[in-house]
């Protein structure tokens, strides 16, 4: 039996992975949905929401594929309940994403944040980019 990945991944990458469909990022995220299981929280969930509705982002894509590609995360995503809440990162506003790592015992957090990335490992929770999620984590 194949051991269930549980990913984790930032904001930022999800963001890329909306407004640049080919991108490594994108590709990282499809990965993730397709063979592995996401995890979220109603938090990263929310911001990633807030985000993606920004005006800034227009001229990348549509409001129409923004909001289906938070449909497609919300409703792929296994929402997980935050009970030990983490402070660690220098970026406090980073700390989500490990507080969802933490919680949802996750495989693997994917950023590109080097916030986030001067942590790895986190607890044994390796933190790395989309690139190195994509040739370690795709099944053969």
């Amino acid at each position: 039996m194949i051991p269930t990945i549980k990913c984790v991944f930032d904001a930022n990458v999800l963001i890329s992975g909306a407004l640049f469909e080919q991108s490594i990022p994108a590709q990282a995220v499809y990965l993730a949905l397709q063979q592995h299981t996401l995890l979220a929280s109603h938090v990263t969930l929310l911001e990633l929401s807030t985000v993606l509705r920004r005006r800034k982002f227009d001229p990348y894509v549509s409001i129409q594929d923004r909001e289906r590609f938070l449909t497609r995360i919300a409703l792929k995503a296994e929402v997980v309940d935050i009970i030990e809440q983490i402070t660690v990162c220098r970026d406090v506003k980073d700390n989500k994403f490990l507080d969802v790592a933490v919680n949802g015992q996750a495989t693997v957090l994917i950023s590109g944040d080097d916030d986030l990335l001067t942590l790895h490992p986190f607890r044994t929770i390796p933190i790395i980019r989309p690139h190195d999620f994509l040739h370690q984590y795709q099944a053969t």
